[in-house]
């Protein structure tokens, strides 16, 4: 008999079971000599038993209102490799889908370990039990398995059903097909945009292939635990050398393919039919997933692919790509900005396409749609920064209708958007980028471009203004003698200030799209980086629950990493911190808060209060040094302070306005738009 697995856990792992930020583990660490030692892992990064842990927490009181399932995952993550750790979970979904005959053979700890998952799920709930354990093991994996995000999935899913949809039979059913599965974010979409199909009587069929077992298994039981109750046939099969739905037509294909993949079948598939469009070259895998799904689609069917930029423009494809635009079966090329899915750095297409109906003629007179989304939303500097999602479909779904609206011919009004006739993409290269054949309105940039010049006529005046203020004060004076020098440390023990450092908020709890009444906006060093707006919103529960540091108006934030050091006065609502980002509170009879911001911020503080090992490197915020000097100098020098920062930031926002400026003004020029005068 083998003897149970030991469960390890890291100090991240502790807090989220106690319910508390990573700072607070630490310093019982430190403080309490009963405290687990390391079993494992490294001094910088140690590991303990978790039933040594657990059984601290609750001797010690420790232990909060956790969710149960959250002491689940350690024991899921230590059954072994990711397949083991996957096909787990995917037996804990299906028995919690009511399928409790058959199933995989388990070993007994395993086997146990499944019937306490579903146990806790039948009182939490089956869908939520279930996709916590899903979301968990993705994340552990995120390297080796590629998912398409929510919002992308749900935005594919309404375009590839909104005109199927509209000519739908209520008696005949709707089927779905995705033949490169994953872990079922498309299928889910579709199942949630057709739930309301079948109040006609139509069934809703969702049929799923992946090569990889432990994928398709989790497919499967994501789709019927999703109370949308559609039709599911989920089949772990390579769907391009052996498709077991080649006689049930489909309504819709959805896909995200496996990208660049040279051994997808070139040789044995040589003579298939399904490449009526073209034998897909060897370099070219993404098209024959296109193909693919074509075929398997009725005719007038919609299919809606997710593919690499270089699909739309390499020249070994480029014959493929003019018998879909001459057969009108592609009917739109959507560029997405970078970073909506992997691979991140890029700009990734959305293929639209439509099964040819027999003696039908060419949609539109022979036009595709064209969508730069990508140029509609450039990327922030950071290439941690989310996409806006809300905005991009919001674009994307005005594009398609107008596209329908507009009569043969018309322009489109919408910036970045073209409708553009086929004949003019049959060229040598056949490249179908939107990028490449799109360029904005001349309306659409002559009204942007005077928004600019008014905004940067008023930011020059204000700059004119401060600067004519801050050359006028007289730094000739030297002060006999300089006052001596405190740290931010010393200010805290004799309770002139209060300093807190933020913390990483618990796997889970930052969410997008909550309004300012359902959460409280949390500010993140990668939120700085990408331009200081807050992408994530915390819930009150979720702030009490691990005690989050919130800033409110008239705190300090200060950012303590030495390549972007940064220290202000925070305006506006209530803001959290996360980690490498500190608030200080000061007391007003006591310290100037304007005076204190500014002092902090000074270079000289930066050399002192860094560890002068990397750009990157953290700044000890309590070694920052403030001259000692009455509360009205502080003010004095307050008042003077303020209008420095003023200045920076209208001098900021000019540069990045006169850059814009230039790019534009300069390629209205460039295009001959200078009328004579």
């Amino acid at each position: 008999m083998s003897s149970p697995r030991t469960v390890l856990v890291t100090l991240a792992e502790i807090s989220r079971l106690a319910g508390v930020g990573r700072a607070a583990v630490s310093n019982w660490r430190r403080r309490h000599p009963t405290f687990p030692t390391r079993v494992g892992g490294t001094d910088t990064s140690p590991q303990f038993s978790m039933t040594q842990v657990e059984t601290w927490l609750r001797d010690n009181g420790k232990i909060r209102k956790s969710a149960e399932r959250e002491w689940l995952w350690p024991r899921f993550d230590a059954l072994g490799g990711r397949d083991e750790t996957g096909a787990a979970i995917a037996e804990v979904g299906r028995r919690l889908a009511g399928d409790s005959g058959g199933g995989p053979q388990l070993d007994a700890e395993t086997g146990a370990l499944v019937e306490q998952a579903v146990e806790l799920g039948r009182r939490e709930g089956s869908w939520e039990t279930f996709e916590f354990l899903l979301r968990r093991w993705l994340d552990v994996h995120v390297r080796q398995i590629a998912t398409t995000p929510q919002p992308l999935a749900a935005l594919m899913a309404e375009l590839a059903l909104s005109d199927v949809l509209d000519v739908h039979a209520g008696g005949d059913a709707l089927t779905v097909l995705d033949p490169a599965c994953g872990v079922g974010h498309l299928l889910s979409a579709a199942a949630e945009a057709t739930d309301g199909a079948g109040s006609d009587g139509a069934e809703v069929r969702l049929l799923g292939g992946d090569r990889d077992p432990v994928l398709a298994a989790l497919t499967d039981a994501r789709l019927r635990l999703s109370g949308t109750d559609p039709s599911v046939d989920v089949r772990a099969t390579d769907s391009l050398r052996d498709d077991p739905f080649a006689d049930r037509p489909a309504d819709v294909a959805l896909c995200n393919p496996p990208f660049n993949e040279r051994e997808w079948g070139y040789e044995e598939l040589a003579t298939d039919a399904r490449w009526s469009h073209g034998l897909p070259p060897r370099t070219e895998p993404e098209l024959a997933w296109v193909q693919h799904c074509l075929a398997r689609l009725r005719p007038g069917g919609t299919a809606v692919l997710l593919l690499p930029p270089a699909v739309s423009a390499r020249r070994a494809g480029r014959r493929i790509r003019r018998s879909l635009l001459r057969t009108g079966t592609l009917r739109a090329v959507v560029a997405l900005p970078p970073g909506c899915a992997a691979p991140h750095s890029v700009s990734l297409h959305l293929w639209v396409l439509r099964a040819p109906v027999p003696g039908e003629e060419t949609q539109g007179g022979g036009r595709l749609l064209l969508v730069d989304a990508a140029s509609r939303f450039p990327r922030d500097a950071s290439r941690e920064a989310l996409p806006d999602w809300t905005a991009i479909g919001s674009f994307v779904r005005e594009a398609f209708g107008e596209a329908r609206a507009l009569d043969e011919g018309t322009p489109a009004a919408l910036p970045f958007v073209r409708e553009m006739p086929v004949i003019d993409l049959l060229g040598e290269e056949a490249d179908l980028t939107p990028g490449r054949h799109i360029a904005p309105l001349p309306k659409d940039t002559a009204q942007r471009l005077a928004v600019s010049w008014k905004e940067f006529a008023e930011l020059a005046e204000g700059v004119g203004k401060s600067a004519r203020l801050l050359a006028a004060l007289d730094l000739s004076a030297a002060a006999g003698d300089t006052p001596t020098a405190t740290t931010v440390a010393d200010l805290a023990r004799a309770g002139a200030l209060t300093l807190r450092g933020g913390q990483q908020p618990p796997d889970g709890t930052v969410r997008e799209g909550l309004s300012p009444e359902e959460g409280i906006s949390l500010l993140t060093f990668s939120d700085l980086l990408s331009g200081g707006e807050p992408r994530g919103r915390l819930t009150p529960e979720d702030l009490a629950a691990f005690e989050a540091v919130v800033a409110e108006a008239g705190d300090i934030v200060v950012v303590g990493v030495a390549r972007n050091f940064a220290a202000w006065v925070h305006e506006g609502p209530p803001i959290a911190l996360g980690p490498q980002l500190y608030s200080v509170r000061v007391q007003p009879e006591q310290l100037d808060v304007r005076f204190l911001a500014g002092s902090l911020r000074a270079p000289a503080n930066v050399r002192q209060a860094g560890t002068h090992t990397t750009s990157s490197s953290r700044i000890d915020v309590r070694r920052l040094q403030v001259r000692q000097v009455p509360l009205e100098e502080q003010r004095r020098y307050g008042e003077a302070f303020g209008e420095l920062a003023a200045f920076e930031q209208m001098v900021g926002r000019a540069a990045e306005l006169g850059t814009t400026l230039v790019r534009d003004l300069g390629d209205e020029l460039a295009s001959g738009r200078l009328v004579g005068r």
